[in-house]
């Protein structure tokens, strides 16, 4: 698979694949596919017209990395030449390494993804501006009813709240023109017990995608409640807030969780504590599943994978660096359409001699390498 070049607006021209460089001098014979080692294998880098950074799974010829064309390594995000991805993640050669925890800025504790706008995302689009205007009246739309109907339907319990919020997140994702893909089942065990919804994090897409599924009580980071009108009505809806620069706080943050799993909450907790773009993803930290251990609650898995209409992998919705909402959020309007497939996983039930360490690893690969699931239900 290579990743296509383009600006994020509409699709273009077919492709049309580059010349391959042929070095000068006496060519004896063509190896045959097996004397090429399958691990060095990597495709070439193909450009193609407008249209959204994707990944294309146009068959090329395999390059050694280290003898292969020098044409064919280019050190852009929109352009660089991709290995074949595990589903849902992109395995990017160009991407800044992550270095072990102990070397990161602040710290193995902070915060903290190699992901910038610059490296993983896309260039701007300078099309599809109605569509931005169009969408942007739409989803401010969705705000003010949400703004008028939250603190009401608050007021009136969970049974009213949950399908209330439900029907809210996924009039955000219309707005935005984003078409939800569910596989598999419900959120809620079937027994009514609390769990654990966790996810990788890339996009602010992932938080109303969550909401579309079922009535989650977010973890959030504290910098959230100061959000002009999105902070209030997180708050309103239940939100848990935790302090990532404070671990004195954590604790009463587990607890926080712990009470609500017990109380039959579905939790929604990004693990990776910040977002990555995909090519990259971070470590688990392991406080909340301390909290689904002390409540006895299972964990969900919930692997998110962001496409284009046609099906094919993107990074244009990514909310990396020193990005602002209103960026990333502009960057989507602008697009002709994404598509959010969402595999909903089996429950990970912690065992009697589990620990924090062991259940946020099996979390992790459900989450990273989910089962096949059943039918899709478009939402």
């Amino acid at each position: 698979m290579t990743l296509a070049a383009g600006p994020e607006g509409d699709a273009g021209a077919s492709l049309r694949p580059r010349r391959r460089f042929r070095p000068r001098g006496r060519v004896s014979a063509v190896p045959a596919a097996s004397a090429v080692p399958a691990a060095s294998a990597v495709p070439a880098v193909v450009p193609v017209p407008a249209g959204p950074a994707v990944l294309s799974s146009v068959p090329l010829a395999p390059v050694a990395p280290a003898t292969g064309d020098p044409r064919g390594v280019v050190h852009h995000p929109a352009r660089a030449a991709l290995r074949a991805p595990v589903h849902p993640l992109v395995d990017h050669p160009t991407h800044p390494p992550a270095p072990p925890a102990s070397r990161r800025p602040g710290g193995p504790w902070a915060a903290w993804s190699p992901c910038t706008p610059q490296e993983c995302l896309p260039p701007r689009s300078t099309t599809g501006t109605l569509r931005l205007a169009r969408r942007a009246a739409a989803l401010l739309s969705v705000l003010a009813v949400a703004a008028a109907v939250v603190p009401v339907a608050a007021l009136l319990g969970t049974r009213v709240r949950g399908p209330v919020l439900r029907t809210l997140h996924r009039a955000v994702l219309r707005a935005a023109g984003v078409r939800l893909v569910v596989r598999g089942g419900p959120l809620a065990p079937a027994d009514g017990r609390g769990a654990l919804v966790v996810a990788d994090h890339t996009s602010w897409v992932d938080v109303p995608v969550l909401g579309a599924l079922g009535p989650v009580t977010m973890l959030a980071k504290r910098e959230v409640r100061d959000w002009p009108l999105i902070g209030a009505l997180a708050a309103r809806t239940g939100t848990l807030f935790v302090d990532r620069e404070g671990l004195s706080r954590l604790p009463g943050t587990v607890a926080a969780c712990a009470d609500a799993l017990r109380a039959g909450a579905l939790v929604g907790v990004f693990p990776e504590a910040t977002t990555w773009c995909g090519a990259l993803c971070g470590d688990y930290r392991r406080a909340p599943f301390q909290a689904a251990l002390d409540a006895g609650a299972p964990v969900r898995p919930v692997t998110v994978a962001i496409t284009t209409p046609d099906g094919r992998p993107t990074t244009a919705a990514a909310f990396v660096g020193e990005q602002t909402l209103g960026d990333t959020v502009g960057r989507v309007l602008r697009l002709p359409g994404l598509v959010c497939e969402v595999v909903v996983g089996e429950l990970v039930e912690p065992g009697p001699h589990t620990d924090r360490r062991a259940l946020a690893a099996r979390a992790r690969d459900r989450v990273r390498h989910p089962r096949p699931a059943t039918a899709a239900t478009t939402v």
